[in-house]
Formats: C-alpha cells, structure tokens, sequence
C-alpha cells in the first residue's frame, strides 16, 4: 500500500538514527525505537525502549554544582536477537557485506520490516526478513518475526535471545556530562524452557519494570515448532539470554518468533511486576494471530482518524505517518494511565521526555476524534494540582503555577543551566518563566469541552483545574495605577531567545503580549465555567477554593483592563500600530539577518549562534517561534476583535496582516511548532506561502529539518499540529456557542479530502469535492443531532442527515440542501 508505507532502500549509517526514530513502534502504554534487533546500542544504532510516567531523578555534579535531571527512563532492551552462523560471531550490518536491504515502515499498522541478504566471510549467503510489532490490541505485548532462508549453504546456526538491563541514557550528546543510569538490577528468570523474564527497579523513583519472552523456531509456513532445537541459557543479575541452536537446510526458511511482555509497578490488576509478565508471555497467542489482533485494533483507529487526500499522494502519506505516530503515544490504552504527552514522544530521550505546552497542537485533532484520550490526558494535570498549588505559594501567588517541564509529579524539571553544543558551554537557563504554560493548560480544557459537551468532566474535575488558574493569573498580575491597566512582570514567552532584557541580570520580561491577552481571555473566561456548573456544585466549589465575590470582580477588571503593548511598523511614528511581542520590544537593535543566513546553513537556533560569538539574543528583535502571533493562532477574527474591544483598544482588519509580517521577517523558525503556526495564520493572507510552510511542516521530522534532532525523537506537536492545521485552519472547523462552523480556505488543494469527526458524541465525515463541502452525520452509536454552521448560516443535523454547500466566494447558502 504506497500510501501507507515508508520505505529506505539502502542502510546509511548517518541516517539510521533518524530512521530508528521514525520507525518506531508503540500502543500509548509503551514503545521502542526502529533499531534492528542484532544490533547493540552504539554511535550508530539505539534500541530504546520507554513507557509513560517511567522516570527517575538522578544528580550530577558540573563543576562543583549540583545538578538534578529527571528523564523518561530507558528500559531493558528487549529487542536483542542475534543470529550466530557455524559457531562465528553474531551477525552485524558491519561484519558482513550486505548484498541488498530494506527497511520499510507499514504506517496503517505501525510494523517495522527489514530484509537483508547478506554474504559473510565464508561465502555463505543469507536472507533475513524481520517484522515487529508494539500490540495496539494488548497493551503489554509486542512481538518479533524472523524469517531466516541460507540461499547457498547448509549448516547449524544459533538465535541468541535475551533481555538488557544494562541500558542507560546516553542517546542524547548534549545531556552525556549528565548522569543516565536510572536502573538496579533486580533479577532474572525463567517461567519453563521457553521463557526468560528479567527485573529492574529504577534507582529513585522505585518503579520496578518486568520484561519476559518467549522464543520460538518453526520451519518456514508451518506452525509445529522445529523438532531438534537445543537450548542453552545464561543470566546475570542485569541481563538473560536464551540460545536456540538447530540445523538448516539451503532454500528452507526458518522462522523464529520472539514474543515479549512488558509490565510496571505502575500497572493495575497485578500482583507484582515479575510473575505478571511470566504469565501473560505464556498465554501469549503466536506472532500471526497476535498481529491479526493488532492489525485489527488500529483498523478501528484509522475508521476514526484516518485522512484522505488522493490529489496530493505526498501530503496524504505524512499526513498518516503523523497520524500513525500521535497515536502510537497517545491512545486508548494513555488514557488508563497517569500518562501526559512527552513533547518527543516515547521515540528518544530529547528534553528527557518532559512534558511541556505542546498539547496546546496535540489536543485539537483528539479532541474531534478520539476525545477520551484527551480527557485521560488533562487528568495528568489535574492530579498534580496540588504540587501546582505549591508551586504558586512558594512564588508568592495564589491558585496554580504548573511547571515549564514537568515529570513525574508535577515539579519543575526545568534545568538551572544549559548547555550550548556550539560554544560548549553550560548557559544559565530562564525558561521556567514561561509561565504561559498554565495557560496552554486553561485553554486546552476548554476546548476539550466546547467539542465534547462533557460537562461531567468540567463538574468534576475541569473547573477546579481551570479556577486555580485564573487565581493564579489574578495573583501574577499587578494593578498600575499610572496606565489604569494590570501589568504581568517577570515571564517569557513562546519565543524563547528572549530571557531578559539587554544588560539585566533578573530573568524575565514585561508584559508578553501573548502571556497578558491569553490573562485576559481567562479571566473573562473562568465565570463562565463557573455559571456552566450545577449550582449545588458550584457554591460547594466556591466554598472549598475559597473564591470571593471580590476575587470574581478582580477577574472582571482584569479582563477589561489587562495592559496589551502596541508599537508602530518599523518603529516609525505614526505608522499603524501592531502588536509588540513585549513592552520594549520595538527598543531592540535590528539584527543582520541577511548576514547570519549567509554564514550558516541552518540559523534555527540563533540563540546559540549569537552566544558562541560572545553577543547576546535579549540585544536584537527576534524570535525563535511564533509569539505575539500565536494569538492569530488560537483566537479567530471576531475573537480577537471581541478580546481587544473589551480591553478598550481598537482592532482594525488588517492588524493581523501588519502583526503576522513584522515578526515572519523577524522569526528563525527554531522551533517546528512555528512552521504550523504560521502556515495557519497565514490561510487566508497568503494561501501560497501557507501551503509552503505547511508542506515544511509535514516534512519537518522525516527529513529532520532541524540537522540531526528528530533522531533523538519525534516532534510530536509538529506531526498533531499538521493534522489540526488542515481541520482548524484550511476546513475552518470551530466550535462557537455549541455549533460546529466550517469556513473553508486553499480549496483548490483540498479536492477530494474526506476525515471523520466527531462532535459531541456524534460521528461525521467530512469532505470536499468540486466546489461543494458535505457534511455528513453518520447513524450509529449513540447520535444526537448536532448543530453545523456554514457560510453565516446554521442548522440542526439528525443521525443519518447530510449538508451539501457550495463552496465558491459569493455564492448563497440557499444552494445547499439537506438529504436523508
């Protein structure tokens, strides 16, 4: 299926890395990287494995200082199968002249394939093909195939299957001086002359972590195991191998299958870590019903997520490789655990698996399709309310002060320092201020809620979370007298190269746009959250937070009264204002793009650049990613107008234009995240540029854009927020007072684009064809109607009940009919 397949067709050493991560193969519990099974980590191969809310917090000391890091733990590699022909040296892509390779990555089911045939130093001439899968269908079980045929020879070979718990972190070469060994030995064992099982526990967060196989050698198509095979078994106290030794013959293939499970002390309905994982391996199926049952799962996941594209073959592939890796981090099985969303996935070890605003562009194609794995998600937050709580008090504000990174329990894993891999030097490191998080997090509860309806979630859990914030927001904001405006002092934002001003040596900035409207939006927000609530719930909410009256007329202030910096064009008196990314923004010295461009190929992360010469970012007017036009971002037209009224400033129709251009020829693009942001709001000022920086966007990780990073795992905004891009922005679909709006753009690319949605608990498909838009309210399940608006006007959907309207500029709506 060519649209549903990655292919590479030789084996590049550079690129290998960047192919382990792209390849790799998960079910939202756990996941591991593309590596081939017979090689053992090294600076070209890396066979991670990592399972949500696995980490462990380890110091080390830099130069007299210590210093805590807390990474998403890589654990025992249960890859390891390695092939030993006539007593020789396991076979290694580097031991053996490869006569022809494949590597290919079925997206629609998420298994990894590679078929090598090989010629060792005695003239014997080999073919291996390998599949492997991560079970969408168990959670705990994944499996691997090898088939394995001497084209020119007949003799003994040896599997050698075992389980490593020698691993550490070491993936990532800027975090080496850092200490990676986060796993102890626990034990190794065998369930039975098929299995072995290992344990480990992390060293500080005591997690313990099972993994047992079962390994398995059949002749070629049948299904009785081979008869003759002699097994030999070594362990110590960290690793287990198994050694299945037998006779083949020249043109007869073999097949060995290598069952594995995996469970942590984490895990529910188990006794302990250990004999879980025994048990279920030897209940296992074989490899093909195992697949079977997976290929099954995820056929009910692309009925649900799937989109179509045919005019544009490339786009529709990487739209489902994206969807295929979203998720395979975030699936049904996320949501039954305490799991939020790694901003690299659980494909590598980039910033240690933390988790940051990057479900701000995750959320949004979830919430439409699969929304109870959003509502799992938003629960890793609320359940570390408390410690958000904390945080707030020792800052000296009130409500909740979420982290930049959180981990494990919801504490600041943000670095102290950095470092800089041009100029080799550890940095200090201000981006916990980028307080803007807490409202990523506000944000995102509400849109969960505006698709879903689940007022049962906001009751239970939502407004609390979303209450706490706004107090927050209410306590880091400070009333000045002399504009009659609230001031927020001491944050960053998006952007990231700007850490403080020129020459200051605390941290922080003055008045973000984006932190200060965002502010406002939530202050107006949250009474309305409040008035969504039961009233028995509401007073006891108002009771137990201790939320006054004079609290709730602050909130009101501050949404009409919120500071919000504007300067002219250029700087120019006079000229039209536009949105200053920060209060002396405009002040800043002009840097020499053109200059810094021409010396280096990839200036994404100027910060860098601009350190290792001896200068500083906080000098110049520049960005790393969309900051004052992430507002364009998240807010529409008359949002914005309604936003900025309601403060009291004016909002012409070309602010956007103005705002969104200054900063495009201001902006490195250091981040992918900005790729989509811009493309986004650039659908309707510039659809040819937009549809440029949207195919940058989906080649962002498969061509890894950003030199060499994406080997270190996925960009998972970036592949979500592409799938978002095309629903939010070039379909229009928004949620406004209960009714699903579509304003469609570019759609002379979107001929024959269909996807599912679904909206408040019924199923719709969408799509475009010629100049008409359908919407289509699919009869199953549990439909209600639905409210859909098109062009201006809006109308009630039965199940079964479908909107045919045109789609060409100037047309009436009284064209569109409604059919049974």
């Amino acid at each position: 299926m060519p649209d549903f397949t990655l292919v590479y067709d030789d084996f590049d050493p550079a690129q290998e890395g960047l192919r382990e991560a792209l390849t790799s193969t998960g079910n939202g519990y756990f996941a591991t990287r593309g590596a081939a099974e017979w090689e053992d980590a090294n600076a070209v191969h890396y066979p991670g494995t990592y399972a949500h809310g696995c980490f462990n917090r380890e110091t080390t000391i830099l130069g007299g200082r210590p210093v805590l890091n807390e990474d998403l733990v890589n654990l025992p590699n249960w890859l390891l199968l390695k092939l030993r022909i006539e007593g020789e040296e396991t076979i290694r892509l580097d031991n053996v002249e490869v006569l022809s390779y494949r590597h290919s990555y079925d997206i629609r089911n998420a298994v990894v394939e590679r078929e090598i045939q090989f010629g060792d130093r005695a003239g014997r001439e080999t073919t291996l093909r390998s599949r492997r899968f991560v079970s969408m269908a168990n959670s705990h079980l994944a499996g691997i195939e090898w088939t394995v045929t001497p084209d020119n020879w007949s003799g003994r070979v040896e599997v050698i299957s075992g389980l490593d718990g020698r691993v550490t972190n070491h993936m990532v070469a800027r975090y080496r001086e850092l200490e990676g060994r986060h796993l102890n030995p626990v034990s190794p064992r065998t369930f039975g002359p098929e299995i072995i099982a290992l344990k480990v526990q992390t060293r500080q967060s005591n997690i313990y972590i099972a993994e047992a196989a079962r390994t398995r050698a059949f002749p070629g198509g049948e299904v009785d195991a081979l008869p003759d095979v002699h097994r030999n078994l070594y362990q110590m106290e960290d690793y287990i191998q198994q050694v299945l030794a037998f006779d083949v013959e020249q043109g007869s293939p073999v097949r060995v299958e290598k069952m594995i499970s995996l469970f942590t002390s984490h895990d529910n309905a188990i006794t302990e870590t250990l004999a879980a994982a025994g048990k279920h391996v030897a209940c296992y199926p074989d490899f093909a019903a195992a697949l079977t049952e997976h290929e099954s799962a995820w056929t009910e996941l692309w009925d649900v997520g799937d989109i179509q594209l045919p005019r544009e073959p490339r786009v529709q592939l990487l739209l489902r490789f994206h969807v295929s890796h979203v998720l395979q981090v975030c699936s049904r099985h996320t949501a039954r655990h305490d799991a939020g969303v790694p901003a690299r996935g659980l494909n590598g070890e980039a910033y240690r698996g933390h988790v940051f605003w990057d479900e701000l562009y995750i959320y949004p194609y979830l919430n439409f399709r699969l929304p109870e794995i959003t509502r799992g998600l938003v629960m890793y937050r609320y359940r570390r309310l408390a410690e958000a709580r904390a945080a707030a008090r020792e800052a000296g504000y009130r409500g909740a002060m979420f982290p930049w990174q959180s981990g494990s329990d919801g504490t600041e894993e943000t670095q102290v320092v950095h470092l800089n891999p041009l100029s080799g030097q550890w940095d200090p490191d201000h981006s916990h201020n980028q307080r803007h998080v807490n409202a990523a997090i506000f944000y995102n509860v509400w849109h969960y809620y505006q698709a879903t309806d689940d007022l049962a979630f906001l009751r239970d859990y939502g407004a609390e979370l979303m209450l706490e914030i706004a107090r927050f927001w209410a306590s880091i904001a400070h009333y000045n007298p002399e504009r009659d405006r609230y001031d927020i002092h001491g944050v960053m934002g998006p952007d990231e190269f700007h850490e403080h001003y020129p020459g200051a040596e605390e941290g922080g900035l003055r008045n973000n746009a984006y932190t200060n409207m965002m502010a406002a939006w939530i202050a107006g927000t949250a009474p309305r959250v409040l008035d969504l609530l039961p009233t028995s719930r509401r007073a006891a909410l108002r009771v137990r937070l201790g939320l006054t009256d004079d609290e709730l007329r602050t909130w009101d202030e501050m949404s009409r009264k919120m500071f919000v910096p504007f300067h002219g064009a250029q700087g120019a008196e006079g000229a039209e204002d536009i949105v200053s990314q920060f209060e002396g923004y405009a002040d800043l010295e002009e840097l020499d793009w053109e200059r810094y461009r021409a010396e280096h190929p990839n200036i994404g992360r100027l910060d860098r650049i601009l350190k290792a010469e001896g200068d500083d970012p906080n000098r110049y007017q520049l960005a790393k990613q969309a900051d004052a036009v992430m507002l364009f971002f998240l807010f529409s037209d008359d949002e914005l107008r309604e936003l900025l009224e309601r403060l009291g400033y004016h909002y012409d129709p070309d602010l956007a234009r103005r705002t969104i251009d200054y900063y495009d020829q201001r902006t490195s693009h250091g981040s992918t995240l900005s790729l989509v942001t811009h493309a986004a709001v650039l659908g309707v000022l510039d659809p040819e540029s937009s549809w440029k920086r949207f195919l940058a966007a989906l080649e962002s990780d498969v061509g890894d854009v950003q030199g060499g990073t994406t080997k270190e795992g996925i960009h998972l905004g970036v592949m979500s927020g592409t799938l978002d891009l095309l629903q939010r922005s070039y379909v229009g679909a928004s949620v406004r007072d209960g009714v699903l709006h579509f304003d469609p753009t570019l759609t002379d690319r979107l001929e024959g684009l269909t996807f599912p949605m679904q909206f408040r608990g019924t199923y719709i498909r969408v799509s475009i064809s010629g100049d008409e838009l359908t919407v289509h309210t699919l009869a199953e399940g549990f439909s209600r109607p639905v409210r859909i608006g098109i062009g201006g006007e809006v109308r009630e959907l039965a199940a079964g009940q479908e909107w045919i309207a045109p789609l060409r500029t100037g047309e009436r709506s009284d064209r569109a009919d409604t059919r049974l």
